[in-house]
């Protein structure tokens, strides 16, 4: 059992709970003043030029509306979100990353930088200790800790992608942000066309035949439409059950059990009071009585991918879509 990924998820859990009082997740998509091509995840991208570089100044906007002017590649860089930390050294930044979140453990080369404390929290010596340039943070940080950051002077970049869109228009602006465009529009090209693949294995299935889909990534909790998880579903031809709801919120087990969702999907590495997940999910009252646990389709999710919004996203839609479509995946 990974331990580190349980804690994650409860901060997780806790941190969208505080922002269930305040009615709802702040966020919004990545924006750069000088936008390239928009992304789709639609359909591949067409050859991108193998020469693209950053003409410096560059000015760029995060989710929280901040705005960041840099007149050169940043020489050192922080990351407390595993989200973040993926798309960065995909880009091949290794050498510039300087420090990462506690948790953060893929790729494997992660592991070795210094750790700045947690996904909700970092902590503040550690992150102005390292004198990085620029500070990364993802879905897992509320808008008012980012605050916090800021004003003791802590340069923090925040992402909070909603889509898989969302997330192929960061890694262009981080791309943009570190002079590594021409390894950003390669990353998104193969996003773009692992997606296309999904879906058009998956474009077969009859409006009649799509399934109905539960996901819970932490005990108690599920996802409504508007976040990436809920686009997920609906790119493998499922039909989210929880998309009544919007953002991530707390489940009515009753309102599960009426939905009768066909397939149920968790995060395979957590426990609680020495439970797995799946087996909290089954032994709920009246949950013996839904098609997917009568069908035994209960199916698990890798736990990172399900938290991570990053390059590897398109490999989680697979896993989904195969969970839903077995047979369409052999």
């Amino acid at each position: 059992m990974n331990r580190m990924n349980i804690k994650n998820w409860k901060g997780v859990a806790s941190l969208l709970s505080a922002a269930m009082l305040a009615l709802t997740l702040a966020g919004c998509g990545t924006t750069t003043s000088n936008e390239g091509t928009g992304t789709t995840p639609l359909q591949p991208t067409q050859e991108q030029s193998t020469d693209i570089k950053t003409q410096y100044p560059i000015t760029v906007t995060d989710a929280t509306g901040e705005s960041f002017t840099f007149d050169k590649a940043p020489a050192k860089i922080v990351s407390v979100s595993p989200a973040e930390t993926e798309s960065l050294f995909a880009l091949g930044l290794d050498e510039q990353i300087v420090g990462v979140s506690d948790y953060d453990d893929y790729p494997a080369a992660a592991t070795s930088k210094a750790k700045m404390g947690g996904v909700t929290k970092p902590n503040e010596e550690s992150i102005i200790a390292a004198e990085a340039d620029i500070v990364f943070t993802g879905i897992s940080m509320s808008e008012d800790a980012v605050k916090k950051l800021r004003e003791l002077g802590i340069t923090i970049f925040k992402t909070d992608p909603k889509s898989i869109d969302d997330v192929m228009n960061n890694i262009e602006t981080f791309g943009k942000i570190t002079d590594h465009q021409e390894k950003a529009q390669e990353i998104i090209t193969q996003m773009k066309q692992d997606v296309s693949d999904v879906t058009e294995a998956v474009k077969a299935v009859k409006p009649e035949e799509k399934k109905k889909v539960y996901v819970e990534f932490s005990p108690g909790w599920t996802v409504g439409k508007g976040e990436y998880l809920d686009e997920l579903i609906t790119l493998a031809d499922g039909i989210n059950v929880a998309s009544d709801l919007e953002g991530w919120k707390p489940i009515n087990e009753e309102n599960i059990i009426k939905s009768n969702p066909d397939v149920i999907l968790y995060a395979n590495d957590v426990v609680e009071d020495n439970k797995t997940l799946d087996n909290i999910i089954k032994s709920r009252s009246g949950w013996d009585q839904i098609a997917a646990v009568k069908n035994e389709a209960v199916v698990g999710l890798d736990a990172n991918l399900l938290s991570r919004p990053g390059p590897r996203t398109p490999e989680l839609l697979k896993e989904i879509a195969k969970a839903i479509y077995p047979d369409l995946f052999q």
